[in-house]
C-alpha cells in the first residue's frame, strides 16, 4: 500500500448538500429555511433575545475587575533554574539575566519581565537579575550562597508608605 492509494471506504463520507440550486435538488427556492420571517433572511441575531424579557447574561451578577495596567510577569521557578544548570544550559558562575534565561529556553516571550518563584530546590550559587522575586525565592537563593537583584520599580502605593 502506498500513500497515494489511501482512500475512504465507499459510503464513509457524504457529499456536501448544495443548497438553493433549483427545485429538482430538493433544497431549491427557500433553501431549507422555511417560509418568510426573520429567520428566513440573512443577518439574524436572535440567539440571545428572550422576547423583550431581561436576558440571562444581564440578570446574572457581575464580579471582579480587570486591571488594564497590571504587570504580566513570566514565572521561573528555582527548581527549573537548577535543572538548566545541571543540564549545562546555564553557567552558574556568570550573572543570569533575562537574555540568558531566554537562550536557555526557560522563558519564551518576556512580557513585562521575569518573576522568580520558590518551587523546587536550588543547590548552585547563582547571581540572578530579575524583574520580581518572591520572598521565599530570595531566601532560597541566598541560602545557597547566591544573590538576587530585583530590577522592577516599586509600585506608587508601596513607595509612599513611609
Amino acid at each position: 500500500m502506498k500513500l497515494n492509494e489511501i482512500a475512504n471506504k465507499a459510503g464513509a463520507t457524504k457529499g456536501r448538500k448544495r443548497i438553493g440550486r433549483g427545485i429538482g435538488s430538493g433544497t431549491g427556492k427557500t433553501g431549507g429555511r422555511g417560509v418568510k420571517g426573520q429567520k428566513s433572511r440573512s443577518g439574524v441575531a436572535i440567539k440571545g433575545f428572550e422576547g423583550g424579557q431581561m436576558p440571562l447574561y444581564q440578570r446574572l451578577p457581575k464580579r471582579g475587575f480587570n486591571n488594564i495596567n497590571r504587570k504580566n510577569f513570566v514565572p521561573v521557578n528555582i527548581g527549573r533554574l537548577q535543572e538548566a544548570i545541571d543540564a549545562k544550559k546555564i553557567d552558574a558562575k556568570k550573572a543570569i539575566t533575562v537574555e540568558v534565561l531566554k537562550a536557555a529556553g526557560l522563558v519564551r516571550a518576556v512580557r513585562d519581565g521575569v518573576r522568580l518563584l520558590a518551587k523546587g530546590d536550588l543547590k548552585a550559587k547563582i547571581m540572578i537579575e530579575v524583574s520580581g522575586a518572591s520572598a521565599a525565592a530570595i531566601a532560597a537563593v541566598e541560602k545557597a550562597g547566591g544573590t538576587v537583584t530585583v530590577t522592577a520599580k516599586a509600585a506608587p502605593a508601596e513607595a509612599s508608605a513611609e
